[in-house]
Formats: C-alpha cells, structure tokens, sequence
C-alpha cells in the first residue's frame, strides 16, 4: 500500500445563515475526522474506488467530481492516464455540512498529484477542488475547499476570496449528531421567507450575527477560550431567533454545558444536523463527548490551531 493521503472535514463555527446575506462566516478545520486516499497499480487506466460508496468512477464519467478533479490534473500537468486505482475512505458523515465532499476530492487530488510526481500547494489543491466542485454542485462558495485545503481556520464572505486566519492556541470541539437528517435547502428557504416578511426585524439579526462572527474571529486569534464560547452560546441564542433551532439541538447544548462546555451552538443549517460544543481543554473534552454518547447521541472529538 502506498503513503495515505489525507483531509479533514470542516463546520461553520460563526455565521451560518447570515453568510447568504453578505455577513462574514467562519468556518474551521475538523482535523479529528478526516478522509483518506491511497493508490495501487493496476492493470487498466484510472480507477477511483470510492470505498464508503461501494462506487467507482473512471476518467469516462464526467459528473463525477472525482473524475473531472482527475482530468484537469493530467491535462495541466500534460501526463498520460496512469494504470492506477485510488481507494477512497472517510470518516466524515455525508450530508452533513462537514465538508465530506471537499476533503474526499482533496485527498484524491493529493494521492494523484504524489503519485504523478507533481508538487501541489494548499492554493492549487484547493483550486483544482473548488472547479470540480462547481461542476458537480453548481455555485459552492469556496469556503470547503479553502478550509479543507490549507487546514486553517477561513474568514469567508460571499462573493469575496476566502482569508485563512491563525488561531492562537489549540481549541478542543465536541460535535454532536442529533440524528435528525436536516434539509439545509430548505432552512434556507425558511429563513429567506421570514426576511421577505420582517425585512427589519430579520436585518436587525443578521447585523448581530456579522458582530458575533467578528469578535469571535478576534477571540479565536488571541486563543481566548472562555470568550469564544459565550460568543458560540449568543450565536445560538441568534440562530434560534430566525427559526432555525430544534428542540433536539437545544438537548444536546443543554447536556455539553451542564458536563462543563464554556459555550455551544448549532454548526450548519440547523433544523437538526449538528451542534459544536467548545471545552476548556483535552479532558473536558473527552467528559463532555461521554455525557453526549451516554444520552444515547453520536459524537466526535477534534480540535483545530496550534499547540503553543
């Protein structure tokens, strides 16, 4: 077996929904869980062996991200198809708004990449990716690929270049799975008919949610923990205000903050999916995931930003 090569998936730490009305997001690596590619020969072209999928795709297939991520690294780098299968693994959840699809088309890119013997850095991975994307998913917004790519938290917003930021310290995340498959399509949908209804009233949220995501940013370069989590908690409170909460999301904060979190929220469209908790350190981490599993809930560690 060849070196693996792997990318960590990512969640919206600041931001959701505001971020479609022009306020900035942040979005952070989750290094914890991650997807992995590793090659072998074989006798016949290009395979991708998508592993989780029970799939694979050739160069043939052209709505496949994979494939078309495949085609543009052998037509710019004028190479011949290679006689090579990708195997293709993850950890992260599908559908989830964990950025599963970037971090799998990241790996494929860089098991590729090494084994064509063309040096990539974070830019062009994450470039190559964002195009493959765009075909396969029509507008992404550029913040998967940049945060999956470079493994650094991203200060995004719409119809600007994605910024990656330097946390000050190492941060300790409990996510947690309500079990509740939420339609982010249609908490979007949700949300853009209360602002069509109460323009102000939805603007007026919208402002302190842009204000949240700007002082967490600030909080989270000076590794201020306690701070970044009662920043978390006040973007909940905000996400719950334009209707996007759900009851098992508020039991699932409810339990982190009781097992000692400084501060949680829901990650994502909300509606269901997940909540991200922040814990003081790596123990507290670990509690807060076992209070979690206990009441009968999935869970993942992670952590994202430098030990000092």
């Amino acid at each position: 077996m060849d070196n693996r090569f792997t990318a960590p998936g990512k969640i919206i730490l600041f931001g959701e929904h505001a971020v479609v009305y022009g306020k900035p997001a942040i979005a952070i690596p989750v290094s914890g869980m991650r997807a992995s590619a590793w090659s072998e020969p074989n006798e016949k072209g290009l395979t991708i062996n998508a592993l989780d999928l029970n799939e694979k795709f050739d160069l043939k297939n052209t709505s496949n991200q994979f494939s078309i991520l495949a085609q543009t690294i052998l037509s710019q780098n004028k190479q011949n198809e290679p006689n090579l299968t990708i195997n293709l693994s993850s950890k992260l959840p599908q559908g989830s708004g964990m950025g599963s699809s970037a971090a799998t088309a990241t790996a494929v890119c860089k098991a590729l990449s090494n084994h064509l013997g063309v040096d990539l850095d974070a830019n062009q991975v994450s470039e190559l990716v964002f195009n493959a994307e765009k075909i396969v998913h029509g507008t992404p917004s550029g913040i998967d690929n940049t945060v999956v790519a470079y493994e650094m938290p991203v200060y995004f917003i719409k119809g600007e270049k994605p910024v990656t930021f330097t946390p000050g310290r190492r941060f300790y995340l409990v996510i947690g799975d309500t079990g509740i498959e939420a339609s982010t399509k249609e908490t979007v949908s949700n949300v853009r008919k209360a602002w069509e209804k109460e323009p102000g009233l939805m603007e007026g949220y919208f402002s302190e949610i842009e204000i949240v995501t700007e002082k967490g940013k600030l909080a989270i370069e000076q590794g201020k923990t306690e701070l970044i989590g009662e920043i978390m908690s006040k973007n909940h409170e905000l996400l719950n205000s334009i209707g996007v909460g759900h009851k098992k999301l508020d039991e699932l904060i409810d339990i982190a903050n009781k097992a000692g979190a400084v501060g949680a929220k829901l990650t994502g469209g909300g509606g269901g999916g997940n909540m991200v908790a922040l814990a003081k350190n790596i123990d507290d981490q670990q509690y807060i995931h076992d209070k979690i599993t206990e009441a009968g809930y999935r869970a993942y560690q992670t952590s994202f930003g430098e030990q000092r």
